[in-house]
C-alpha cells in the first residue's frame, strides 16, 4: 500500500508542478523476478499530458519527454520513507526507533530506480503492454521443465547475459517462493489515479477529447468472452482440452444452490 501511495503522490506532484494539471495513469503491482524472488515494483502507464483543475485546459508533454527520472526517484524515495516512518509510529510496521533509523540511513544511501520509458506507440501496444502485467502469475507452466526427487527445474531469463538458463531448487523452496506472490485478500493490484480515477473518469475523458478536438469513440458491440480470449491471449477456450479437436458448448447451468453432489441413496431408492 505504501508503494502505491508514494508512487502516485510523486507522479501527481510532478504533474501539477511541471504540467500545471492532473495526470492520469494506471499503476500495476508486479512482485517477482525471473527466479520467483521477491521484487516488488510498480508499472505505471501514464497519459502524455495533464488536465487543469478546472477542466478548461489540456497540457501535453513536450515531445516524448515526461519527467526527469533522477528528480522523480528522489521525491519517490522521500515519500516512501515518510510513509514508512508513519507506519512505525502507528505500530503497523514492527520496528523500534533505532531499527527504523538504521534502515532509513541505509535506504537514503541507495539510489532508488525510477525508469521513465518512451511512449507506447499505438492503442494496440498499450493493451499488449498492460496484458503482460495484469494477467500473469509468478511463473507460467511452460517454464517448469522437471519435478523429480523433490526437486523442481525451471527456466529463467538471465538479463545480464541475455540468455535463458535453468535453475533447480527443492520443491519446498519453489513453493515458498511462489507463495511470496500471493497477495493479501482483497488487495487491489491494479489502481487508477488522477483523471483516470474511477469516480470521474468518464467526465474527465469526455472533457479531454473536447479540448483535443477528438470525437467520441464509436460504441462497439460487446465481444463474447470466447472472442476476447482469442484476441487478447490467443487461446480458444471452446476447444476440448482432452482431444484438442472438438468444441465445447454450454448445455445447462446448474443453479448455485444446487451445485452439490447428489445424495447417492436417492438413486438407490429410485
Amino acid at each position: 500500500a505504501i508503494l502505491f501511495k508514494a508512487a502516485a503522490k510523486s507522479l501527481l506532484l510532478f504533474g501539477e508542478d511541471k504540467l500545471g494539471g492532473k495526470l492520469g495513469f494506471i499503476a500495476t503491482l508486479h512482485t517477482w523476478d525471473q527466479q520467483l524472488n521477491a521484487h516488488f515494483h510498480l508499472h505505471c502507464l501514464v497519459a502524455g499530458g495533464a488536465l487543469s483543475d478546472n477542466g478548461s485546459r489540456w497540457e501535453s508533454c513536450k515531445g516524448n519527454y515526461l519527467f526527469n527520472k533522477t528528480a522523480l526517484s528522489e521525491v519517490f524515495r522521500g515519500k516512501f520513507i515518510s510513509r514508512m516512518k508513519a507506519a512505525c509510529g502507528s505500530n503497523q510496521l514492527k520496528l523500534t526507533g533505532d531499527q527504523f533509523n538504521r534502515l532509513k540511513s541505509r535506504l537514503y544511501e541507495k539510489q532508488w530506480i525510477v525508469d521513465v520509458r518512451d511512449p507506447v506507440k499505438n492503442p494496440r501496444h498499450v493493451l499488449d503492454y498492460l496484458a503482460r502485467y495484469t494477467h500473469r502469475v509468478a511463473i507460467a507452466n511452460s517454464r517448469i521443465k522437471a519435478l523429480k526427487n523433490g526437486m523442481v527445474t525451471f527456466t529463467f531469463k538471465n538479463r545480464k547475459k541475455n540468455r535463458n538458463e535453468a535453475s533447480t531448487i527443492s520443491a519446498v523452496e519453489f513453493i515458498r517462493r511462489f507463495l511470496l506472490h500471493s497477495l493479501p485478500r482483497r488487495f487491489v493490484r491494479i489502481r487508477h489515479y488522477g483523471f483516470l480515477a474511477n469516480r470521474n473518469r468518464s467526465a474527465n475523458l469526455a472533457a479531454i477529447r473536447q479540448l483535443m478536438g477528438l470525437s467520441e469513440p464509436a460504441e462497439k458491440p460487446a465481444a463474447s468472452v470466447e472472442d476476447m480470449m482469442r484476441q487478447v491471449a490467443g487461446i480458444d477456450i471452446t476447444r476440448c482440452p482432452c482431444c484438442r479437436k472438438g468444441r465445447m458448448r454450454l448445455y445447462v447451468q446448474i443453479p448455485k444452490g444446487m451445485a452439490r453432489p447428489p445424495n447417492p441413496l436417492a438413486f438407490v431408492a429410485a
